[in-house]
């Protein structure tokens, strides 16, 4: 395993993808550093191991406090980087995971916070990988800020990891959120690999909530529960054909199941993860505020999940109002 002082990016070795993860000493960045493994292997990816350390002026009583002995502060945490890497690496190793024991393993020791640091390196990688709450997370926080941070403002996919969230090396089940918006289709086609890499079932699951209307209802002709729900199942199904029948790869495909559900979408999309061992979102869905970085969904689902959490961007480049036909298909436009 290499250490590096500096926070470069760009490929991996021999141009090969790369999985960031940061690390600081939590229950959840030590979730976070097994999910990187295995989210590596199934990659094929090198993994880039990021741990810093704050150097700033601490003021107590209007006192500046000594800077601490910074070589020796950085030589510490490289240390405590370099032996949890080594344990989790052994550990999932030892869990018959094929490929981790092998992985081009860097270790990154930073001066300075940990979210811009983890944001720079993240720069040309295929995933980056966040505990939910690190040390410096204040206790009721549902989400930590390097978390959010990571997740508002990384150009690439983010994993949030729980650390309530058990390990599973052999998991069966991948949930998807889909709305008919980019980004859920980003979402879905991210899922399917992920599914599929994982040896999963898929569940692509699209919501709706009934309206009471300000009106006279006798007047207004509204389709009927099963009604709607017939008519997403087919949507949703047809959108599972167009995504699936643009794959540029050959990987596994993974057993897909489309599920309507009547209720508010966080919510619905949290009950089903429940029993799931990855839900899948998009960064905004249909109905956000353009000027948001971050959708409330998205945002919902990676504090309240209990399962890791993806949050999928659509690819660079793409205009935010770009409608296919598939997404035409699935807003009924």
């Amino acid at each position: 395993m290499d250490t590096s002082n500096a926070a470069g990016s760009g490929q991996g070795t021999g141009g090969r993808s790369r999985v960031v993860v940061g690390v600081d000493g939590s229950a959840g960045a030590r979730e976070a550093l097994v999910q990187a493994f295995l989210a590596a292997a199934r990659r094929h990816a090198d993994l880039d191991v990021v741990a810093s350390y704050l150097v700033d002026l601490y003021w107590t009583g209007g006192r500046p406090v000594d800077v601490p002995n910074v070589p020796a502060l950085r030589d510490d945490t490289d240390a405590r980087a370099r032996a949890l890497v080594q344990e989790v690496q052994e550990e999932v190793a030892g869990g018959g995971v094929s490929g981790t024991g092998d992985l081009a393993v860097q270790l990154f020791v930073l001066a300075g916070p940990a979210a811009p640091a983890l944001l720079e390196r993240a720069h040309g990688a295929d995933l980056l990988v966040v505990g939910s709450r690190g040390r410096g997370a204040v206790r009721s926080a549902l989400l930590g800020s390097v978390a959010l941070h990571c997740v508002a403002h990384a150009a690439c996919t983010v994993l949030v990891v729980h650390s309530e969230a058990a390990g599973t090396p052999h998991p069966s089940k991948v949930i998807v959120g889909v709305d008919g918006s980019t980004a859920s289709r980003a979402a879905l086609a991210a899922a399917i690999e992920e599914a599929g890499a994982r040896g999963a079932d898929l569940d692509v699951v699209t919501t709706f909530e009934v309206t009471n209307y300000w009106a006279d209802m006798a007047s207004i002709e509204i389709p009927s529960v099963d009604e709607i729900d017939g008519e997403l199942h087919g949507r949703a199904e047809r959108l599972v054909s167009e995504v699936v029948g643009s794959r540029s790869g050959g990987g596994p495909m993974p057993r897909i199941r489309t599920v309507v559900a009547q209720g508010p979408a966080d919510e619905v999309l949290v009950q089903q993860g429940r029993n799931a061992d990855l839900l899948v979102v998009g960064s905004r869905g249909r109905s956000e505020f353009r000027g948001l970085l971050l959708g409330s969904i998205a945002l919902y689902t990676a504090m309240h999940a209990t399962c890791p959490v993806m949050v999928v961007h659509p690819e660079r480049g793409a205009a935010a109002d770009v409608r296919n036909g598939s997404e035409a298909a699935l807003a009924g436009r």
